[in-house]
């Protein structure tokens, strides 16, 4: 609803201004009636709009190619608005295990208000033509996927969806823009959470939904009436984090390809899904749609039990042992104990995942220094 932030001191200043207002001084009552006829240019409350918060919106909107951005507090305060945007009673939502677990309450909800909802294995991206029905609305999908990083074929899927004018939604937070853009693939939306790689420092939290100006029109109105606009603080952080964006993604690129390369020869190590590898099962399909390297995280299996896996974690020195991912910092969790705590224990081991997986998110320590603390850790096994 806003344009361009436009500074007031002149010169424009080499940091983007922290704009905590909350409200502003109208200018007179034309603004008022601008505001009834809902064509208002400029700001009046920060639920509505805010320029900090404005400036990182066309950021991401121009780092994933698309018209416009809604930024806002959380990446499932982005996933919540999208469904309650364009879902309603009746409607059917295919939606894949091999997404952020989160999702799984979501969906709770959305079924409480007679949303249909179905679940897919991401190996079943290739054969979503028999699981459309014709009141499907939505397909959602994370490509590389939370967290064994399967691949799934953004055109293929979006060409599919074409039958039945369905959205397609694409969370984008594992590939980044600097290596994936799906609208240049056929989705309608791109989701992230901007706590992750955009912002890239563990210190905010933050959702982003990349869209056409008509999609942005729409989700403004829902981002406006359930007041989850992002804070200037967190905007102010996250455009910090830009800046040294694609810097970080290329560093954490070429280490996870080189630990992926190191790993896959470890006899304690099993199951190992990096799509930058050929032996990865969806290698092709990330050939083709990914670019600049395959992003930074990978999940495989560590000994033959969740004692090796934990064992092994607790034997590493550079690595953290945390949740989230795309940082500055190699974190490492155990996607069974933590990520997926959200679904009941027998929904998490449905489509791959076991109690010893772990996901790893590389940083941009020196590689160097990441391979001696995977090779220390495992030699104590």
């Amino acid at each position: 609803m806003c344009p361009d932030p436009l500074t007031p001191y002149g010169n424009r200043p080499m940091v983007t201004p922290i704009v905590n207002a909350v409200n502003y001084e109208y200018d007179s009552f034309e603004v008022l009636r601008q505001i009834t006829d809902g064509e208002i240019d400029g700001y009046t409350y920060h639920r509505d709009d805010n320029p900090t918060v404005r400036k990182v919106e066309h950021q991401i909107a121009a780092l994933e190619k698309a018209e416009d951005c809604v930024v806002c507090t959380s990446g499932m305060a982005a996933c919540t608005m999208v469904f309650l945007t364009w879902l309603r009673a009746g409607d059917h939502l295919i939606i894949f295990h091999d997404t952020y677990g989160a999702n799984y309450k979501v969906c709770l909800i959305l079924e409480r208000f007679g949303v249909k909802v179905t679940w897919l294995d991401a190996n079943d991206a290739d054969r979503i033509s028999k699981y459309i029905q014709p009141d499907t609305r939505m397909v959602f999908l994370e490509t590389p996927s939370n967290p064994l990083c399967k691949v799934l074929d953004i055109a293929h899927i979006a060409a599919a969806l074409s039958k039945v004018k369905a959205m397609l939604v694409v969370d984008n937070t594992f590939a980044t823009p600097y290596h994936q853009h799906p609208l240049e693939l056929g989705a309608d939306l791109v989701i992230h959470s901007a706590t992750k790689a955009l912002g890239g420092h563990n210190d905010l939290m933050a959702g982003a939904i990349a869209c056409s100006k008509e999609h942005y029109d729409t989700l403004w109105f829902t981002r406006q009436a359930v007041g989850s606009t992002l804070d200037a603080y967190s905007a102010f952080l996250l455009d910090r984090g830009l800046k040294t964006f694609e810097l970080r993604a290329a560093t954490v690129a070429d280490n996870a390809q080189k630990a992926a390369e190191f790993l896959i020869s470890q006899p304690k190590v099993s199951h190992l899904s990096y799509p930058g590898l050929p032996q990865h099962d969806n290698h092709k399909i990330a050939a083709k749609q990914m670019k600049q390297g395959f992003g930074g995280l990978m999940a495989f299996d560590v000994g033959d039990s969740p004692e090796d896996a934990k064992k092994f974690i607790a034997e590493l020195k550079v690595i953290y042992h945390a949740v989230s991912l795309g940082a500055t910092e190699s974190l490492i969790c155990i996607p069974y104990l933590t990520t997926m705590l959200y679904l009941p224990p027998e929904r998490r081991t449905l489509f791959g995942v076991r109690e010893n997986t772990v996901r790893l998110s590389l940083g941009i320590e020196p590689v160097e220094k990441i391979i001696d603390d995977l090779k220390l850790a495992l030699a104590k096994l």
